[in-house]
């Protein structure tokens, strides 16, 4: 009898919910932690590494970039994830939300809107649609973040409408957003911002994408309109790596339409497998951002860097980087130019 009971609960359980049979629940536990040691040759005295970088900020010192514990439930319908962080990178990053904010990495929960296309609604704080780069540096090619991630969003609050079709080549998505890099709205600030994703994969090779930010970063009383724009393509193949990006982004005055000021930043990554288990990776980039927009400071800024990484266990990568930075003035407390050592140890469970 108990037996037919439980049958019987189960078939009810499938009519009424169908979507949830077609696979079941999990609750997935992860984490990420790094920690790095910088020498950045300039030696400031604060042991701040330069004011327009977030990650591997501290110089001279071991730290903690980021420690992250995160827990992802996946059904059928219903998905979300959690993620608390610590270290360097959310102290500097996060700096402008309010106190405990400051460690949430992700608190999103989802919704799939259709049984027959998966087209699904997530909300809440998610990780950012723009860039190929994240916080989690063992994702990343190179140990530093890039100039493009570190003066754009990596992370942002808000609701996400997506669809992916049945061969996932292609994604689209667009979003409501609490701001640029925003989680909390300060006072003043009462207008949505809006995003667009859209990623084509024509080949397990390649991958290309385009995101875009519209909307606001300035209290409602400046009257000040950005559209941002984001493009990168992705090649990777055998043992050879290749990525190029290009950020343009310009803040209006919509009084009149004038342009309040422009930044723009292409960045090249070559990668090599060199070894069983070690990669070689060098980067060029460029920031420019003249007026200035994102900066507190006019900045035009080359960037070079070598990266090395090795693969010590499955879990376990030890990474080294030389970066060297070049502005057109002297931006580097009296400086033209910017030295850095890097060497991080990740591990990923």
């Amino acid at each position: 009898m108990l037996k037919k009971l439980f049958l019987c609960g189960l078939l009810l359980a499938c009519f009424l919910a169908p979507g949830f049979c077609q696979r079941p629940d999990s609750l997935v536990f992860s984490g990420y932690a790094e920690a790095y040691y910088g020498y950045d040759f300039s030696r400031p005295a604060n042991h701040e590494r330069p004011f327009f970088i977030y990650n591997h900020k501290r110089h001279n010192e071991i730290s903690l970039n980021l420690l992250l514990a995160r827990a992802a439930y996946a059904s059928a319908r219903v998905r979300g994830a959690l993620g608390v962080m610590f270290g360097t990178y959310p102290h500097y990053n996060l700096a402008a939300e309010p106190g405990l904010q400051r460690l949430v990495y992700e608190a999103s929960l989802g919704v799939r809107l259709s049984e027959r296309h998966p087209i699904w609604l997530d909300v809440g704080v998610m990780p950012s649609h723009i860039g190929f780069e994240s916080a989690i540096g063992a994702d990343c090619w190179t140990l530093s973040r890039s100039l493009m991630a570190e003066n754009s969003p990596y992370f942002e609050a808000g609701a996400r409408l997506s669809y992916t079709n049945p061969a996932a080549t292609l994604y689209a998505a667009g979003l409501v957003l609490n701001g640029w890099q925003r989680v909390w709205r300060p006072d003043g600030f009462q207008r949505p911002s809006f995003g667009l994703q859209l990623t084509y994969r024509p080949s397990a090779y390649l991958t290309l994408n385009y995101s875009n930010f519209l909307g606001y970063d300035r209290p409602d009383s400046l009257r000040s309109f950005r559209h941002y724009h984001n493009f990168y393509a992705v090649f990777a193949k055998n043992r050879w790596g290749l990525t190029a990006g290009l950020d343009l982004g310009s803040d209006l005055s919509t009084d009149a339409l004038r342009h309040r000021g422009t930044w723009l930043t292409p960045v090249v990554i070559a990668r090599r497998q060199v070894g069983r288990a070690a990669w070689l990776a060098v980067r060029a980039e460029y920031f420019r951002d003249k007026t200035p927009v994102l900066l507190a400071e006019q900045a035009a800024v080359m960037g070079f860097s070598v990266n090395l990484d090795r693969q010590l266990t499955e879990k376990v990568l030890w990474r080294t980087e030389y970066k060297v930075f070049r502005a057109d003035g002297p931006l580097f407390k009296g400086h033209h130019e910017n030295h850095a050592l890097l060497t991080a140890l990740c591990l990923k469970i």
